[in-house]
């Protein structure tokens, strides 16, 4: 096991209560078991995520839904377990479904995951979709900095020269001057 699923399968083992099934889960090699978990009545969360989780992180497309919603989650660990096994998919739908997460102003407190995962895919939609983010995180008294942040950040990473107005207005908000300061100048390197 490697140190992305040690992590969640420490936290899913403990939300199994010791189950069976949750031993089965985590050593079966058999897809077909683990992707029936993911479509079957009345399975707990804990048992869909780690199915979800050893499917992204096998390539099987499968996982690809499941793995979006707990993109979405309230619970910031699975939303980073979710992440992870997604990269690892490459399923080419990603960069779109995060993009759509990022953006959507009704899930604005759970959009941090999905913005660092469209920084570490590089995709065509991970540009526009953290410029309108930002631009929204610069509205007065906007209480979700760590996001603003995280834009700020990736913006400067992606390299996209359509990111400097954004930036240059994100330099008026004192908390994130500097860090737009340094991602307009990483753009003015490129």
């Amino acid at each position: 096991m490697d140190d992305e699923l040690r992590s969640p399968a420490r936290r899913l083992r403990s939300e199994s209560g010791g189950s069976p099934v949750y031993e089965r889960l985590l050593v079966t090699e058999d897809r077909e078991e683990l992707a029936e978990v993911l479509t079957a009545n009345g399975q707990p969360l804990w048992a869909r995520e780690l199915a979800a989780l050893r499917l992204g992180r096998a390539g099987d497309r499968r996982a690809f839904e499941t793995l979006v919603l707990l993109l979405n989650h309230r619970d910031s660990d699975r939303c980073v377990s979710a992440a992870h096994a997604l990269y690892a998919l490459a399923d080419p739908r990603t960069p779109r479904a995060a993009a759509a997460l990022a953006t959507n102003e009704l899930r604005v407190a759970y959009a941090l995951t999905p913005v660092r995962l469209l920084i570490r895919l590089r995709a065509p939609e991970s540009a526009p979709a953290l410029i309108t983010v930002l631009r929204r995180r610069l509205a007065p008294g906007d209480p979700y900095r760590r996001i603003a942040l995280a834009c700020v950040e990736g913006l400067g990473a992606l390299g996209d020269p359509r990111a400097r107005p954004v930036l240059d207005a994100a330099c008026s908000h004192p908390a994130l001057a500097a860090p737009a300061s340094a991602a307009l100048a990483r753009l003015s390197m490129e």
